[in-house]
C-alpha cells in the first residue's frame, strides 16, 4: 500500500493542513501584535507540561498531554507578564529568560522519564521535533477539531480582531472588552501552539506561526488579504512536509513543514509585489529611467527657451 492510499496518512495529512492554517492564520495577529517571539516563547515553554502530563497518566494520549501542554504554557505567559509589570526587565528578555527556563526544564524532566522503566518507549523525545507518522487517529481528531476551533475563532470575530489590533483605544471607546480580548488572544495563540507540538514540535511550531505571516507580508498591504494568504502558505506548508517526512522512515514532519514555508518565503522575498527584492529593484530601475526622461525633457526645454532669446 502507498502512502497515499494509507487512511492514516490521509487523516494525519487533512490535520497538518488545518494546523497549517490555523497557524497561518494566528500568526498573522501575532505579526500585527508584535508578538512573534511569544509564539516562540510559549511554543518551549510547553515541554515541561507534555512531560508532566505524561508522568502523572503513565500513558501517552495526547488531549491528557496538550491539556498539560496548554498550562505549561499558559502559566509561562502569566510568569512573562509579570515579570514585565513588577521589574525592569523587558518584555523581550523576560520571554527569553522563560523559553530558557521551561525549555531546560522540560529537557531535564524527558530525560528522567527517559531512564525510567518503559520511558525510552514512551515517544516523548516526538515532541521536540515533531512525528506526524506517530499519531493515532484519536490523536488526528482531537488536533483537527481544535485547530478547526482557532479557525473559527477568528473568522467569527474577525471585525472584533481588526479593531483590537489597530485601535485598542477605539475599541474600548466601542464597548469591546479588551481585557478579554487579551485572553481570548493568549488562549489562543496558546492552543494553536500546543495542538502542533507532536506533528511539529516544541523547538519548530513558533517558525510554523511566523513564517506564513511574514511571507504573506510581501504581497499585501491588506489585513484580511494577508491573513488569508498566511493561511493558503501555512496550510500547504503543513501539507508538502508532512507528505516528504512519510516518504521516509522515521523522518521528523516538523523540519520538513518548516522548510516548506522557508520555500514560500523564499518566493515571496524576491518576488513579493510589496517589498519583495526582485519587485524593488524593477520599481527602482522604473524611477530612474523616469528621472532621466524627466531630465532630457528639462533640458530640452531650457535648451529650445535659450535658442528662442535674441
Amino acid at each position: 500500500m502507498s502512502v497515499l492510499s494509507s487512511i492514516n496518512f490521509q487523516w494525519v495529512l487533512v490535520s497538518a493542513i488545518l494546523l497549517g492554517v490555523a497557524s497561518g492564520m494566528f500568526g498573522t495577529l501575532a505579526y500585527w501584535k508584535k508578538q512573534s517571539l511569544m509564539s516562540d516563547a510559549l511554543s518551549h515553554a510547553a515541554l515541561p507540561g507534555v512531560v508532566i502530563a505524561f508522568m502523572i497518566i503513565q500513558e501517552k494520549q495526547l488531549l491528557f498531554l496538550i491539556v498539560g501542554a496548554a498550562l505549561s504554557a499558559l502559566l509561562g505567559a502569566w510568569l512573562i507578564y509579570a515579570i514585565r509589570s513588577a521589574t525592569r526587565i523587558k518584555e523581550d528578555a523576560a520571554m527569553g529568560i522563560i523559553l530558557s527556563v521551561f525549555f531546560g526544564g522540560g529537557i531535564v524532566l524527558l530525560t528522567i522519564v527517559n531512564r525510567t522503566a518503559g520511558g525510552n518507549q514512551s515517544g516523548l523525545d516526538t515532541f521536540i521535533f515533531g512525528q506526524a507518522a506517530s499519531m493515532v487517529r484519536q490523536d488526528v481528531y482531537t488536533m483537527a477539531a481544535l485547530a478547526a476551533a482557532v479557525i473559527l475563532l477568528i473568522v467569527i470575530a474577525f471585525k472584533e480582531w481588526k479593531l483590537y489590533l489597530f485601535d485598542a483605544d477605539f475599541a474600548k471607546g466601542l464597548g469591546l472588552p479588551v481585557p478579554i480580548m487579551n485572553g481570548l488572544y493568549v488562549f489562543g495563540l496558546v492552543t494553536t501552539i500546543v495542538i502542533g507540538i507532536q506533528a511539529v514540535g516544541v523547538i519548530l511550531m513558533a517558525a510554523l506561526l511566523i513564517i506564513p505571516a511574514v511571507s504573506a507580508r510581501y504581497w499585501t498591504h491588506s489585513f484580511k488579504g494577508m491573513m488569508v494568504l498566511s493561511a493558503v502558505f501555512g496550510g500547504f506548508s503543513g501539507a508538502f512536509g508532512t507528505f516528504i517526512s512519510a516518504q521516509g522512515a522515521g523522518w521528523p514532519t516538523g523540519p520538513f513543514i518548516v522548510l516548506s514555508a522557508t520555500a514560500f518565503f523564499l518566493v515571496s522575498l524576491v518576488f513579493g509585489k510589496e517589498k519583495g527584492l526582485l519587485t524593488e529593484r524593477i520599481e527602482f530601475k522604473k524611477q530612474q529611467r523616469d528621472a532621466r526622461a524627466q531630465h532630457d525633457e528639462e533640458a530640452k526645454r531650457i535648451a529650445a527657451e535659450g535658442g528662442g532669446q535674441p
